[in-house]
């Protein structure tokens, strides 16, 4: 009887601390639970799935996810994560819908594992990024090794060459198309990501600051104007592509193999928790549980 009501004090103790965003002290042989998906959350994929290429989503909106064939469920930061791979057929693909548009503020944040940076430009976490003329939201992701033909066998497309030159690999980049202007803008983060282990990594814009967060601390912040501008774009997560080249033929979401089949800007480690909110987060309770 004493150890239940010892457990559930830790409880009341521990949905009090999420609620006002107070640190709760480690304590040994609890691990923390993944945050839940609150009020202003507008998608949440937790990645734990222990098979197949369907990708849950815990929000409000139930945004099912595909996942590409040449991923796999693996151990995550919490419970199991979806390990990405160096191939086109490397994603998670959730279709457009209008809870995915960010109105006045936007936190895009995900726990990733890096197992090496991009050969190119750039890497997506997750964006709504596509080549279709005016189908531009948002990309946030992980700056290149800017690699060339002669070091990898072939070229980049270059899609993203403006917005990361003379930007360190490793660097996080958030970019945005605004609603009102007539060109993408960009910002990186001042801090390098950490490869071969678990680290949580946001982007928030409230249509005035863009702000850019590692492990839950601040890194970098850029004013700015406007707000993301609405899309039809896909969510894609963990690579960039056209996707009106993916075809479910023959069971499986995968690339049309009738298309060029390199693999550009494929992310290569592990992505868990990746969320989507409606306003402009300041606290990451999944961040600061470490």
């Amino acid at each position: 009887m004493i150890r239940r009501l010892a457990w559930l004090a830790l409880a009341v103790m521990l949905g009090a601390c999420a609620k006002t965003g107070v640190q709760v002290p480690k304590t040994p042989g609890i691990a923390p639970e993944a945050p839940l998906a609150d009020s202003i959350t507008s998608a949440l994929w937790r990645m734990d799935e222990t098979g197949a290429t369907r990708v849950a989503d815990a929000g409000p909106f139930r945004l099912t996810g595909t996942a590409g064939v040449d991923t796999r469920t693996d151990f995550g930061r919490y419970r199991s994560s979806r390990t990405f791979t160096r191939s086109v057929n490397s994603f998670v693909h959730v279709p457009y819908n209008p809870a995915l548009e960010s109105g006045r503020g936007l936190t895009v944040e995900a726990w990733v594992n890096v197992t090496e940076y991009g050969l190119f430009e750039l890497v997506p976490i997750a964006s709504r990024w596509s080549p279709v003329p005016n189908e531009q939201s948002w990309l946030f992701g992980i700056v290149g090794r800017k690699l060339n033909i002669a070091t990898v066998g072939y070229d980049s497309p270059g899609l993203f060459n403006s917005y990361a030159t003379g930007v360190p690999p490793g660097r996080l980049l958030f970019m945005f198309q605004p609603e009102h202007a007539a060109a993408p803008v960009a910002w990186p983060s001042t801090s390098t990501i950490p490869a071969a282990r678990w680290v949580h990594v946001a982007a928030t814009v409230d249509g005035e600051v863009v702000k850019l967060y590692i492990d839950g601390r601040l890194d970098a912040q850029y004013a700015t104007m406007g707000v993301v501008r609405s899309s039809t774009s896909p969510l894609v997560i963990g690579n960039a592509f056209d996707e009106r080249r993916l075809t479910d033929f023959g069971g499986d979401l995968r690339w049309d193999p009738s298309q060029d089949q390199n693999p550009y800007y494929a992310f290569v480690g592990s992505i868990d928790e990746v969320r989507i909110s409606a306003l402009a987060r300041t606290a990451f309770d999944s961040a600061r549980l470490r």
